[in-house]
């Protein structure tokens, strides 16, 4: 792959950019919090089978497909399925759903990630320090109702998230993939060998990955299928725009490979960091934010040297949201540039201003949280997702399909297999997490 400017756009300067500044769009506060609980509470090892398995049968048919789109056109959602299907086409709506995607997400992924700064702060200040666990639980309740501190919390990562997008794809988020990406995971290394140190450790890695067969359910299935689509960043339009910027001679299967790769060895580094830790302190795992907002806290406040451990544990998921945060704006960002030809100045800052006057509602009050949260994750995600595998499985010709999946590839022998998967393995499964996530379980 080479450096340059493919239409004027942009282009990844390596491979290896690429790869880690797609890895750190899939790689996001969902590893760290939501894959260890759901791992744990659904057969450990027999659900972690499971969802490696739908990792390989859906996540990573579908990002082909997302980053096929954007290759073969060289531009974002709404453009590059328009010059696939045809002016005025249906199929163009997906291309809207990605750009929506990309504007409602963030709106509320901002907020958690501006918690996580307020959490890097206190952990630097020994705020942990010679706390109880009622009061703990109290400084996050008052934190995430205290619409001021929020917004001020959103407003500021969201400034560090456009100042980085402004520096354009291989002198801004290339560059900052590169360094953050390594940082991450040498964060993630280093608590991993911390726990590794905890009388925790034996009974936690029993705990998670025991082939613990009789608490997986049809409906542990189904989490597992659901969160192989979510975790890779699909259907809202980020792996089809990091994908426009690549170049024609790419290796998009070996590099999605290499993408998957990287997202689920970092979940399942962050079941080991996360339970010894827990375990280790006695205390309930908690669910959702509840687990690295009180639960950890309660746990690093236990521990000589709890002050380090969360500062480094914070700054961790403030680094993992960011490198999820810039994906996101550069949806918007791309869709402005190709669809209106603005500069890359104009989109970043207008795209940016727009989307954190829409995160203040869910700054303010959790049920507006909880509905866009609800309304992007149970309905535009997967139909984003479906649509996307539809479209490449059924309307575009297998021509340009074939020729895209294997230019560059050593996984050319794969196209058949692959074809098949995606035309009729993947709607029945996304189906099913749509079908689970609007409340139809048909187990």
């Amino acid at each position: 792959m080479a450096g340059g400017d493919v239409k004027g756009r942009g282009t990844w300067a390596t491979g290896i950019g690429f790869i880690l500044a797609a890895a750190g769009s899939a790689v996001g506060l969902g590893n760290i919090w939501r894959f260890p609980y759901i791992t744990a509470e659904n057969g450990g090892g027999a659900f972690v089978l499971i969802y490696l398995g739908c990792i390989v049968l859906v996540g990573l048919p579908i990002m082909i497909a997302e980053i096929m789109i954007g290759r073969s056109t060289q531009k974002s959602t709404v453009s590059a399925f328009r010059e696939l299907s045809g002016k005025g086409s249906p199929w163009i709506s997906l291309g809207w759903i990605g750009v929506l995607c990309g504007f409602l997400i963030l709106s509320y992924y901002a907020v958690v990630a501006g918690w996580a700064l307020h959490y890097v702060w206190r952990s630097i200040s020994g705020a942990f320090t010679g706390q109880s666990a009622d009061q703990l639980q109290a400084a996050f309740e008052q934190l995430s109702t205290d619409g001021g501190q929020s917004i001020l919390g959103m407003m500021i990562f969201m400034a560090i998230t456009m100042a980085l997008v402004l520096g354009g794809v291989e002198k801004g988020i290339e560059r900052w993939a590169r360094i953050l990406m390594p940082v991450l995971l040498l964060m993630l290394v280093g608590l991993l060998l911390h726990s590794l140190t905890l009388s925790g450790f034996g009974d936690a890695f029993r705990f998670v990955f025991g082939f613990h067969a009789d608490d997986l359910t049809g409906a542990g299935v189904l989490e597992a299928l659901g969160h192989s689509f979510f975790t890779l960043s699909l259907g809202m339009g980020a792996m089809l725009t990091y994908g426009s910027y690549l170049h024609r001679k790419a290796d998009i299967v070996g590099n999605s490979v290499a993408i998957a790769l990287l997202d689920t060895g970092i979940a399942l580094l962050a079941c080991l960091v996360l339970f010894p830790i827990t375990f280790t302190a006695g205390i309930e795992t908690a669910q959702g934010p509840g687990l690295v907002f009180i639960s950890l806290p309660i746990a690093f406040a236990k521990m000589a040297g709890g002050g380090i451990l969360a500062t480094v544990f914070f700054a961790l998921l403030s680094f993992a949201a960011l490198t999820s945060t810039i994906s996101m704006l550069e949806v918007a960002v791309s869709y402005f540039i190709d669809e209106h030809g603005w500069k890359r100045r104009k989109a970043t800052l207008v795209s940016g201003a727009a989307i954190t006057l829409i995160g203040i509602p869910s700054a303010l009050g959790r049920n507006w949280f909880d509905l866009m949260a609800d309304f992007t994750s149970n309905i535009l995600l997967p139909v984003g997702g479906l649509g996307t595998a539809l479209f490449i499985a059924w309307k575009v010709g297998d021509r340009l399909r074939r020729d895209e999946f294997i230019a560059g590839s050593r996984f050319a022998t794969f196209y058949g297999l692959w074809l098949g998967v995606l035309r009729f393995f993947v709607p029945i499964a996304v189906g099913l997490v749509f079908l689970k996530a609007i409340g139809i379980n048909i187990f």
